[in-house]
């Protein structure tokens, strides 16, 4: 049971639809699709998914050269990110070196652009002469938090979760459990990934990619639908401002949401098939921590990536904790899969459904597979009011993650 209340006062996204919170909200309530024909897939050999979600270009020049040249792509798009929280929650320089906020923002692995470049010019002749000083700063596994922190002078803690598909999540939960201890008064966290044709390559040698839409990009991925064919991957960051209570009344700042509950489980079957039972426990030890019942949520944010495996268990899942009543949908099919991004850019499409009081849908969901279990599947954007969300971030390795969600209510 957490002791300090924990509420979200800011939110900073870069996604698959540009720069800004209201551009991927805006994009998402209009039924758009970020996924289009990736180039850099075509050119290699062997990759049969030529789709994806990716950012467009951003002005990565705001962010002051001194900084700037320790980041790849995923370390730009996440202190792009981390800016727009900053300014939403109205919080100063002096705040952020006052050691009262620290930094959770993870990815699922160090940049494979770099890691190319690097290699590309040693391996010819084992020289080391072109590595430039700053590689190792662009390379480290805690390169978004770390650069993160240095460019806005966060002198609190510093994490960088990795658990792939369950970063972001992971993020905002352990940052929402070291509020609530009263370890930190605010966390910056979330979670950032960038494109590259081996991302891409790693689900397709696994046949997890999306492959029959190459000519019709638009139309795919498909979570839960009977004709779906497999994911697609994205990039881009999400970046969400936490605070205790306390805090946030002290300071005056906007509310936009609470975060009630959080719960992590372990799924020790299966490297890589997911397990229905460990998704139903991790999601009724969120609602425990959130000291909530299941008939008092009023929608689930699916994980859902479009693959046959994990859309059928955790539809399973959440028909075990729910019921075949619960609304639920999944944003995968508007932005791809963000990978490490997708926990933090999901739950900001969250929030935003709580503060509009109308539901997303699942893109392109025409027929539901009736090997999924039977729930009310939202395939329209739905006026509804919901108070509690439940959002859900699943990945291989084993790893569970579910975030509880609440309307603020003083």
């Amino acid at each position: 049971m957490q002791l300090n209340r924990v509420v979200i006062t800011g939110m900073g996204a870069v996604s698959p639809f540009g720069c800004g919170v209201s551009r991927l909200c805006d994009a998402l309530y209009s039924g758009a699709s970020a996924v289009a024909f990736y180039p850099p897939a075509a050119e290699v050999r062997g990759l049969r998914c030529l789709v994806a979600a990716a950012v467009p270009p951003v002005d990565a020049a705001q962010i002051p050269r001194r900084f700037r040249r320790s980041m790849s792509a995923m370390s730009i798009y996440a202190v792009l990110a981390a800016g727009e929280a900053l300014r939403q929650g109205r919080v100063d320089d002096e705040l952020c070196r006052s050691g009262r906020l620290g930094v959770a923002v993870g990815s699922t692995v160090v940049s494979s652009a770099v890691s190319e470049r690097f290699f590309g010019d040693y391996f010819p002749d084992n020289n080391i002469e072109k590595m430039k000083t700053t590689l190792f700063f662009q390379l480290m596994n805690h390169t978004c938090a770390s650069n993160v922190a240095q460019s806005y002078a966060i002198s609190g803690r510093q994490l960088a979760p990795a658990a792939a598909c369950a970063t972001g999540s992971q993020a905002i939960g352990f940052a929402c459990e070291m509020i609530a201890a009263g370890r930190q008064d605010m966390m910056l966290c979330g979670g950032a990934d960038e494109l590259h044709p081996l991302t891409s390559a790693t689900f397709d040698v696994m046949n997890a990619a999306s492959t029959a839409y190459n000519d019709d990009p638009g139309q795919t991925p498909r979570p839960f639908a009977a004709d779906r064919d497999g994911m697609v991957c994205g990039e881009g960051a999400g970046v969400v401002l936490l605070e205790s209570l306390p805090s946030a009344l002290r300071r005056g700042a906007d509310i936009l949401a609470e975060v009630v509950g959080f719960a992590t489980a372990s799924d020790t079957g299966s490297i890589a098939n997911p397990d229905a039972a460990v998704m139903a426990r991790c999601m009724t030890a969120a609602l425990d921590d959130a000291g909530i019942s299941a008939a008092q949520v009023d929608y689930v944010n699916a994980h859902a990536t479009a693959t046959e495996s994990g859309d059928i268990a955790e539809s399973q899942a959440i028909e075990q904790v729910f019921g075949s009543a619960m609304a639920l949908s999944s944003l995968k099919g508007h932005i791809g899969h963000t990978l490490a991004a997708c926990g933090a850019l999901e739950t900001i499409a969250c929030v935003e459904m709580m503060r509009c009081g109308r539901l997303l849908p699942t893109l392109h969901l025409h027929q539901v597979d009736e090997r999924c279990a039977c729930l009310d599947y939202v395939r329209a954007v739905r006026e509804r009011q919901a108070e509690i969300i439940v959002k859900n971030n699943f990945a291989l390795g084993g790893v569970n993650t579910s975030l509880v969600l609440r309307r603020y209510h003083a």
